[in-house]
């Protein structure tokens, strides 16, 4: 019977276990300590400063929005017609807003283009598990899926300090 009981305990799930929730809670409570530490760890940006990352991020998006413009303008054919004036002012209007947002340091903007980078990073794993064919194709994809997460893990930081109140 003893040992009938004993199989039962181990067969609970975690929470049920006699003193999971202590440990739960424990962890909880390291959890917010270390972040409280990273976020004092932070420092402020002063005014007019701009993270080095996000004004890479607002170079890239007004370089994009002008390319678009620039291939409209010269009149790249895609699939054989000339895209609509719509098809093209969304796209560049949307990046030259980031841009400016960004350029700004403003949270919204930052947030869009990280957004931007989430679905680069997603193409980019399809692309090196099902679409690469040569390993050309597959070193360029790696290259781009290295580029956009390595601007996605700096700009989390930036976006905190973007977001965080002036220290008195």
């Amino acid at each position: 019977m003893a040992e009938r009981r004993k199989r039962k305990e181990r067969e609970l799930p975690d929470r049920d276990r006699p003193g999971a929730r202590a440990r739960m809670e424990r962890g909880y409570a390291q959890a917010e300590v270390r972040n409280r530490e990273a976020r004092e760890a932070l420092e402020p940006l002063a005014d007019g400063e701009r993270p080095p990352v996000v004004t890479a991020g607002a170079a890239i998006s007004a370089l994009i929005a002008a390319s678009i413009l620039v291939g409209y303008l010269s009149g790249v054919q895609v699939e054989g017609d000339k895209p609509r004036l719509a098809q093209v002012l969304a796209p560049a209007l949307l990046m030259g807003i980031m841009s400016w947002g960004m350029w700004r340091a403003r949270y919204w903007a930052v947030l869009g283009f990280q957004l931007l980078l989430v679905f680069l990073i997603f193409s980019a794993v399809f692309g090196l598990l099902v679409q690469a064919a040569s390993a050309a194709q597959f070193a360029v994809t790696l290259g781009l899926l290295a580029v956009s997460g390595t601007f996605f893990y700096f700009m989390v930081k930036a976006m905190a300090r973007i977001q965080m109140p002036q220290r008195k």
